[in-house]
């Protein structure tokens, strides 16, 4: 992400851009999943100077914002989605409404970008991928990418090339500057279309193989709603495989979450975001305005 700041040219920083929103998407591994986020549960944490701060400002529907900050690169990034299933019988897909704002403030750049759909298929075989369309937009630069992620498996088989085929291009004109191609989970490359030149721009192995799990740097300034602490039994159960008592923790979570819910309507109250002002756009969305201008550092960090 530090790269999409440091480019020399709005198109260096663009391609940078543009090669950080393809880093985000990760295989999803298929199964069950326990975790269905509580309302008003965070999850703040830390990475350099970059401080992340995630809320989930809805239940029903399940809505969740995001907002880091870097002080230091003077980065903003604010994220509202919104998934909503459609049913096909022996599929689900899921598309992930709302957009990302990634605001470079040195250089004066606002960069809007969507996200790809998950697609959930159970038969012949269960498998999970993500697939679609996203559109990243630059108008200070006048500069836009498309791009295409496909599932090309054959019948549910695991042997599907996560393929992602895109184009950065000018906005005005329409033309074409660079062609983008590979597998978003192995090689991603870019193809200069004035000189033919190729590069790699990312590689899935060497970036996620260089990523360390969150550690714990100060339990006292953890805050109630933390999601590893709501869920904190539930993993237990799951990494030790006592699946019962995973199962019983999980329930004692969505007890809790429907008693305060009965005390909040005894009291004729209404649950109000603590990090976030929410509010519904004009297509029938939702926004999700950050209350703080800089994230505060977390008290679980992402070792450099």
């Amino acid at each position: 992400m530090s790269r999409c700041n440091s480019g020399e040219s709005p198109l260096d920083r663009f391609i940078a851009v543009v090669t950080w929103s393809i880093s985000t998407v990760r295989p999803v591994i298929f199964g069950v999943a326990p975790y269905n986020p509580t309302l008003g549960e965070t999850h703040h944490v830390s990475r350099g100077n970059l401080n992340v701060l995630l809320e989930q400002v809805s239940h029903h529907p399940p809505v969740s914002a995001l907002h880091a900050t870097d002080e230091g690169e003077n980065v903003e990034m604010i994220w509202c989605h919104h998934p909503t299933p459609k049913f096909y019988g022996t599929s689900v897909e899921a598309e992930v409404h709302g957009k990302r704002l990634l605001k470079l403030q040195n250089h004066g750049e606002t960069y809007v970008m969507n996200s790809p759909k998950l697609l959930i298929r159970f038969l012949p075989f269960p498998w999970a991928d993500w697939v679609g369309n996203v559109r990243i937009q630059c108008q200070e630069s006048g500069l836009e990418a498309e791009l295409c992620y496909r599932n090309t498996s054959f019948l549910g088989r695991r042997g599907n090339q996560r393929s992602i085929k895109g184009k950065v291009f000018e906005s005005s004109s329409l033309k074409t500057l660079y062609e983008i191609d590979g597998q978003w989970d192995r090689t991603v490359r870019m193809k200069n279309k004035n000189n033919g030149k190729v590069t790699v721009i990312y590689n899935a192995e060497e970036v996620i193989s260089g990523l360390r799990a969150p550690i714990v740097k100060d339990t006292r300034e953890i805050w109630a709603s933390e999601s590893a602490l709501v869920w904190s039994d539930v993993s237990r159960g799951i990494l030790s495989k006592n699946w019962e008592k995973a199962k019983e923790a999980k329930k004692a979570v969505e007890e809790k979450q429907k008693e305060l819910q009965r005390e909040r309507e005894s009291r004729e109250e209404n649950w109000v975001p603590k990090h976030f002002t929410v509010s519904h756009s004009k297509d029938g969305g939702w926004e999700c305005s950050p209350i703080q201008k800089w994230v505060p550092e977390a008290p679980i960090i992402v070792p450099l």
